[in-house]
């Protein structure tokens, strides 16, 4: 026993232990990386990004709608120059040349600090109509030194294309992020501590199925974007973009087809994930498939009616028997999924652009105070609770008790990353910049009255409640419980 089956049984029990927290943990990131690559796109509005700095400044960049860069600067707002007036008036200046409406701010060092300067530069010039979001920096400088981004950027210094993917990652999310190895993103847990590989396989998959699930404009789209298309690859990708700069937009899905390399099969597979946006056939602009155009074609000949005005008239499609145009080809799920397709045509699955509001005047840590009432973007979930960040450069954690008024099983259930939260400050702890919160308004910070997992209270329970009686029956079911229990009967 103690040579051979205790410590056989042992090492195969912990290993069967360490595997499935493995998976727990890569699971966790993959649902963390899924809900930030699907988070709101802002959409195609021009924005001026500020990746904030103290001595080396802020680094400035100028996006038009498309994401395409137009201007650069760098400014010292802050200590030790100081140029605070000077910086308003290049900031101004480049909003006004180029027509900005959205200001993002990265949420490194200064990035408070700099949130009120662009505050500031918002009462400067009213006219612009300027709105400012703070953005994340996760994996900014991971990008901005890749191959990638010296491709991309050739003459750009290294820190000014860290705030050109502030602003693209502001605008569309999933464009941007795609760009960024999915590990450098760090929204999972214990995520240096498993299998590299299994880590890698799982988010590649997270990655694809996000970008499939949103589509794919071909005539904006980047190479790395395209890459994450079913059935293409960096080569095949790479084709398109280089197709596309020869000869312009693509027309038509079919189109498609003269790219080098893109052979039938592939067309197949990838068609329906890509975007051909007011081309020759208001189809492409859609999920329909090019395989089922016939069907649409017929649904319109039968209906007496042009393609084009059948698309979003939600009306008259919901008035249609999918059943009437089904035949050996195209069954009834194919035709329902087509209808709901031609109602709401390249719908975005992401949810609606929303900004959270960090309060004025708390911008570090010493700022905080027990019992405030903040709000927060939630940065990350993990399987013991969330982290919010209340723009203080260290997110606070909210445990799972204190999530919800409810018991809380699984954080998901309640949050995500991404989602605006309200938050109350519970503790704080400056010497190991540490912030306690809680999403239950009712809590009193220095009071732990709160259940497991936000159960009942049982903090002033009677002892004879808050335990079983030590001779209670062990489950009957429980072969081991009842064991000890026995023995405690002997030995009474």
């Amino acid at each position: 026993w103690k040579v051979k089956l205790y410590t056989h049984l042992e090492t195969d029990l912990l290993g069967e232990l360490r595997d499935k927290a493995e998976d727990e943990a890569i699971s966790v990131f993959a649902r963390n990386l899924h809900d930030l690559l699907l988070a709101a796109p802002a959409g195609p509005r021009a924005t001026l990004a500020l990746d904030p700095g103290l001595r080396t400044g802020c680094k400035v960049a100028v996006v038009d709608a498309t994401g395409k860069l137009l201007d650069t600067a760098t400014v010292y707002p802050h200590a030790p120059r100081n140029d605070w007036d000077g910086t308003l008036a290049i900031l101004a200046r480049l909003c006004a040349k180029h027509g900005v409406d959205l200001i993002a701010i990265g949420n490194g060092t200064a990035s408070r600090e700099t949130d009120k300067l662009a505050g500031e530069l918002i009462k400067k010039v009213p006219g612009l109509k300027l709105t400012k979001i703070m953005v994340s920096e996760a994996g900014a400088s991971v990008y901005s030194a890749s191959e990638l981004a010296a491709k991309e950027f050739p003459d750009l210094d290294v820190s000014l294309r860290g705030a050109v993917s502030i602003a693209r990652r502001l605008q569309d999310p999933l464009a941007e992020l795609v760009k960024i190895e999915p590990k450098a993103i760090g929204v999972g847990q214990y995520q240096h501590d498993v299998s590299q590989l299994k880590l890698a396989r799982s988010l590649d998959a997270v990655v694809e199925d996000c970008v499939n699930a949103v589509g794919v404009d071909v005539n904006t789209a980047s190479a790395a974007l395209l890459a994450r298309i079913s059935g293409l690859n960096a080569t095949l990708a790479n084709n398109i973009v280089q197709y596309r700069d020869a000869n312009g937009a693509f027309a038509s899905r079919a189109q498609l087809k003269k790219v080098p390399r893109l052979g039938e099969k592939t067309f197949e597979q990838a068609a329906g994930f890509l975007r051909v946006m007011n081309g020759d056939n208001p189809l492409d602009a859609s999920a329909v498939h090019p395989e089922t155009y016939p069907l649409v074609t017929r649904i319109a000949a039968d209906t007496g009616r042009d393609i084009r005005s059948l698309i979003g008239d939600s009306a008259f499609l919901k008035r249609l028997d999918p059943q009437k145009f089904t035949d050996e080809t195209f069954g009834l799920p194919t035709v329902t999924d087509i209808l709901g397709e031609l109602d709401k045509p390249g719908r975005d699955p992401r949810p609606e652009f929303k900004t959270a509001e960090f309060q004025e005047g708390v911008e570090k840590l010493s700022d905080l105070e027990p019992g405030m009432v903040l709000e927060g973007v939630v940065t990350n979930v993990t399987n013991f609770g969330a982290f919010v960040d209340i723009g203080v450069h260290q997110d606070g954690l909210v445990h799972i008790s204190a999530l919800s008024e409810k018991f809380v099983k699984d954080p998901y259930e309640v949050v995500k990353a991404g989602d605006i939260v309200k938050v109350k400050v519970m503790e704080v702890d400056i010497p190991r910049n540490r912030v306690g919160l809680s999403m239950r308004m009712s809590d009193t910070p220095g009071e732990k009255t709160e259940g497991p997992r936000g159960g009942k209270p049982r903090g002033n329970a009677p002892r004879s409640e808050r335990h079983a009686p030590q001779d209670k029956p062990a489950p009957a079911n429980n072969a081991m419980a009842a064991l000890f229990a026995n023995a405690k009967q002997l030995r009474k």
